[in-house]
């Protein structure tokens, strides 16, 4: 049973085991400390019930019910005070935590804000300080608190980023916060932790921690004008017939579908396969195979050679000068 139990655990891995934030590293010293007073609580438990077994067996010879003890006042002190010690120190500690992780960092002045939206089945991602809309790819600088506010556009999901806080609920019609940093540069895996439809297994984003030189390029990156090439003007007409209606591509525009700014440089098509040619052909083509439940209508009514037109204008979203 826990060989199948630490399967699932990963001590090399950013995990919570792991952790690579404050917040992390404040949560895990929690789970250590319940941990502890359990495996303690345990303990004691089994080395009294084995006394038990052996000390008062049945000896050969033995006849009759051996002389029942009942009303030790000692032991029933005992095990009544030393719980409540094992709690209080479980719970003040707790509770302490919970209040300061709870911290509003709305107006501290070098936090950074973001405003995050779930959707069935990926993660919109607002910059509100620098007008940037993007999907999937949380970019965040490094030793800097960020503070989150988490919304829901549909159902109930969870935001997680295992390596870098607990989880927290978005809501539909509720707005709920919580912040976190990064201690180092690194790719992040986030997850929903609430079960939301057919594809909330695949629902993954990355939070992208880099030194705060790379995050002032990336702002500018994202918030300089696309150039877009003649060789893909094909393309960009086919975008504008069968996409505009669902997907920006503004650096500020919301849409019913994820903004598409910058698209080329985004690690992943669909939350989890890697952004290549033949990834964003197969999830033009039939993006209900790769993610089953997701709103986006596959093109099939587009010919082999118009797919590949919009596969190319879709790599061709750079901002990259």
């Amino acid at each position: 049973m826990m060989t199948l139990a630490l399967t699932g655990c990963s001590f090399a891995e950013p995990s919570p085991l792991n952790p690579r934030g404050s917040v992390a590293e404040e949560q895990l010293w929690l789970i250590k400390l319940a941990l502890g007073i359990m495996i303690f609580v345990l303990v004691v438990v089994f080395v009294l019930f084995f006394t038990a077994l052996v000390r008062f067996r049945k000896r050969k010879g033995q006849t009759g019910i051996p002389k029942q003890v009942e009303g030790n006042v000692k032991l029933e002190i005992a095990w009544t005070v030393i719980p409540m010690i094992l709690l209080t120190i479980l719970a003040v500690p707790t509770i302490q935590k919970t209040f300061a992780l709870a911290k509003d960092y709305k107006e501290l002045q070098n936090a950074e804000k973001i405003i995050v939206t779930a959707k069935q089945f990926w993660w919109e991602f607002e910059y509100p300080d620098y007008g940037i809309v993007t999907a999937q790819e949380m970019y965040i600088p490094v030793n800097t608190p960020i503070y989150v506010e988490l919304e829901s556009a549909d159902v109930a999901h969870s935001f997680w980023v295992p390596a870098l806080a607990g989880k927290t609920d978005t809501l539909p019609g509720l707005t709920n916060s919580m912040y976190f940093d990064a201690k180092e540069p690194g790719v992040y895996k986030g997850k929903c932790a609430e079960l939301c439809g057919a594809s909330h297994a695949l629902m993954d984003f990355k939070v992208i921690a880099v030194t705060q030189e790379e995050y002032e390029e990336w702002i500018a990156e994202m918030t300089a004008p696309a150039t877009v090439s003649e060789e893909v003007a094909q393309g960009e007409q086919l975008f504008k017939d069968n996409c505009m209606s669902c997907h920006a591509t503004a650096p500020d525009g919301k849409s019913m579908g994820p903004n598409l700014n910058n698209f080329a440089e985004r690690m992943y098509v669909g939350g989890y396969r890697e952004n290549t040619e033949e990834w964003v052909y197969q999830w033009l083509r039939d993006p209900q195979k790769i993610k089953p439940g997701t709103t986006m209508p596959a093109f099939g009514h587009l010919s082999v050679e118009e797919l590949e037109a919009l596969t190319q204008y879709l790599l061709s979203l750079s901002n990259k000068q």
